[in-house]
């Protein structure tokens, strides 16, 4: 299912002073390099250039998010974000999350096994609990007693962490939804998705 295009993304030779400023960092980051293609930012930050200080402050967060400051490993924490990508219908973002899971060691099938319920066989008890922690934020905006005492083995930053890594590719989702961002050519598509 496709959501329709409401804010389309910048061209980068239109960009101005200003957005090319709040860009300027993703191109320089390592730890968002993975999100950019050659030169040109992906349609997502493109169109979120219309908001320059916006973008900029998205940015300094998701680099965060994306960066071994973040206690989850990068494993977790894409599982994490495929299943709120899954949650929230976003083919956008399940399609650039599947390309960084499937390169930070979540195989095909496990990609395949987020999309059912959180307690597909294969997961581990850990993974199982981010997964049930995922579902619950997005159904209560909490997480039961349970769930956050199977969370116990991660540590309380890397709960702290995976709290905040949802909340932000929610976020993230809604905005891709609402605005309908397109991905990019070439990248995979979730056929049951908006985008």
């Amino acid at each position: 299912m496709a959501g329709r295009l409401r804010v389309a993304p910048l061209e980068p030779e239109d960009l101005d002073a200003e957005q090319r400023e709040a860009l300027g960092p993703m191109l320089e980051s390592a730890d968002l390099a993975q999100a950019v293609q050659g030169k040109r930012p992906i349609n997502l930050f493109l169109t979120l250039a219309r908001a320059p200080a916006a973008l900029k402050s998205l940015l300094a967060w998701t680099d965060y998010i994306l960066s071994p400051r973040n206690a989850l490993t990068p494993r977790l924490r894409e599982l994490a974000i495929l299943r709120v990508a899954w949650n929230c219908r976003s083919a956008y973002e399940f399609g650039h999350h599947r390309r960084i899971a499937l390169q930070s060691g979540v195989t095909e099938a496990e990609v395949e096994a987020v999309k059912a319920a959180a307690d597909a066989p294969c997961w581990n008890e850990t993974e199982q609990a981010i997964l049930f922690a995922c579902d619950e934020l997005h159904r209560d905006s909490h997480i039961t007693d349970a769930t956050w005492s199977a969370l116990e083995s991660l540590g309380e930053k890397a709960r702290m962490d995976l709290v905040m890594t949802v909340g932000q590719y929610t976020q993230v989702a809604m905005m891709i939804n609402a605005f309908g961002v397109r991905l990019e050519e070439g990248e995979y598509r979730e056929p049951e998705l908006i985008g």
